[in-house]
């Protein structure tokens, strides 16, 4: 298991690479021995088999592909049969070695991308971050676990009332001890940071029978039934013998995977029961996570009788009011459209009224501050979006408001500024500034459309460049017919309606 004995001068040698963020993931678990028996990635004879069997190509059975992928011109240094470059050094996000991968196979994907397969063998202290203490391997975890049945949750999000109640009830029909297995390797399915939700975990801790909690690195792939098979796998690997789950009824790893009964609260006692045995009137069903985040949103306070009174204060913490939370507003259109001179009056009106703390970047202003030697092909472009996201989310992330107003002509970087912010645990609001074409070269402030229409500049988005249009914005102006001020008012009356900003008492 993660044998590779690969010699210290080839790996002193050896190229590094970070690996993308599940791919990151899968690489803890195989090092942590929870993908056993995988010894590292697969290579092309397993994924063939798995493909076509559902099983690895000795015949052991594996539910989902355990991949990596290599930029191409790292992938060309490399060769699989040759001893002194088959070593590949695979870093965290800040550089730190993770892993040496021994490869054992090398493939293209496509003129970009190759596939790479073999062993992992760990290096370094075992990685940083937040409860790294949780973060035990299934040697660990199955040494500190009594004898007998064991009872699985995957708690991906945070436990309410009727989620403990089912977890008490199950643990104790089956006498089992109680396993939580916490993912951590991104937001869960509520947004909320992976600290953030251990923390909540925690907080419902005296609600639940005694239990083990451990913080494992799974991410979702999309796929509802091969994430419940391999979420069924890392469990067993964990010495769980039972998995509750809210999923249908399944058999994976050799477990039995329990759907509990709906609960409702009963009214009379203060109980939670079965949802059937409780009378109409005196019946309360389970709060949505929908109902849950609206009351966060407003600011209102959690029922005590769905939620423990340690949680609610966990998810406030981390959730505050919309009002006082983190909020990027990313303006986006054509040069000339009005979104720069919106965004500067927007955030003129806001410390006006000082209700927020807040940055403005713009576009120009970020080129030569932040993305200078830059150019404007479509890689520059994308890392210059990508810089202006990161810088946003930071900010937002301490409970500060960005407003960005780059072009941002293409709908992948705004999507990846759209998902740096979230991540953060910040709102983001996509205003698309939709002046037509036409009306921005009649305006041509800069002279830019005409030295792009007489062939004196590439590259000008709308000319000989293309601007994607937002597939999903919450909110368009079109300042053809309409007034800067009147753009402003609308976007502030966005904001103000979403719970974003203080409504203004005239």
């Amino acid at each position: 298991m993660n044998g590779s004995v690969l010699p210290e001068d080839v790996l002193r040698d050896a190229p590094s690479y970070t690996p993308r963020p599940h791919e990151l993931a899968d690489l803890e678990l195989l090092l942590s021995g929870a993908y056993a028996p995988l010894p590292g990635f697969l290579g092309r004879a397993d994924l063939a088999a798995l493909q076509r069997r559902g099983q690895l190509a000795d015949g052991t059975q594996w539910p989902v592909p355990v991949t990596l992928e290599l930029p191409a011109e790292l992938a060309s240094r490399l060769d699989a049969d040759d001893p002194r470059r088959r070593a590949v050094v695979l870093t965290d996000p800040e550089g730190a070695p993770v892993a040496a991968l021994e490869l054992s196979d090398v493939w293209p994907i496509d003129p970009q991308r190759y596939g790479a397969g073999g062993a992992v063998r760990r290096m370094g202290d075992g990685g940083h971050g937040p409860f790294q203490r949780l973060r035990r391997s299934p040697e660990e975890v199955k040494a500190l676990l009594p004898p007998g049945r064991v009872l699985g949750v995957i708690a991906d999000r945070p436990l309410h009332r009727p989620q403990l109640a089912q977890i008490a009830h199950a643990a104790r029909t089956l006498a089992a001890h109680l396993l939580i297995l916490v993912p951590v390797s991104g937001p869960g399915p509520d947004g909320l940071p992976p600290e953030a939700l251990v923390r909540a975990i925690f907080a419902a801790r005296d609600r639940m029978p005694p239990a083990t909690i451990v913080a494992v690195p799974l991410l979702t792939r999309g796929d509802e039934m091969r994430d419940a098979l391999l979420r069924a796998r890392v469990a067993g690997a964990y010495g769980v013998t039972h998995v509750l789950s809210t999923g249908e009824m399944l058999s994976g790893a050799g477990l039995r995977v329990l759907v509990p009964r709906e609960l409702a609260y009963d009214n009379r006692d203060g109980q939670w029961r079965w949802r059937d045995d409780i009378p109409p009137r005196n019946r309360r069903l389970a709060m949505t996570p929908a109902e849950i985040d609206d009351l966060l949103d407003r600011g209102f306070p959690l029922p005590e009788w769905h939620t423990p009174p340690a949680v609610a204060k966990e998810l406030v913490r981390v959730r505050p009011p919309r009002r006082h939370r983190g909020l990027v507003v990313f303006f986006t259109g054509f040069s000339g459209s009005g979104k720069s001179t919106i965004a500067r009056g927007l955030v003129d009106s806001m410390r006006e009224s000082g209700d927020r703390t807040i940055t403005l970047l713009d576009g120009d202003v970020v080129r030569r501050e932040l993305s200078a030697g830059l150019g404007f092909s479509k890689a520059d472009r994308d890392r210059n979006v990508r810089r202006i996201g990161w810088v946003a989310a930071e900010v937002a992330r301490h409970r500060g408001m960005a407003v960005a107003c780059p072009i941002a002509p293409y709908e992948n970087a705004r999507l990846a500024a759209r998902r740096m912010a979230t991540e953060a645990g910040a709102g983001f609001v996509l205003v698309h500034v939709a002046t037509p074409l036409e009306v921005c070269e009649q305006r041509d402030r800069k002279g830019l459309y005409a030295r792009a229409r007489a062939g004196q500049l590439r590259g000008m988005t709308g000319i000989d460049d293309p601007y994607e249009e937002p597939a999903k914005a919450e909110l368009t102006v079109d300042t053809t017919d309409m007034s800067v001020p009147e753009a402003i008012e609308v976007v502030l009356a966005y904001l103000v309606e979403n719970g974003w900003v203080e409504p203004r008492l005239n």
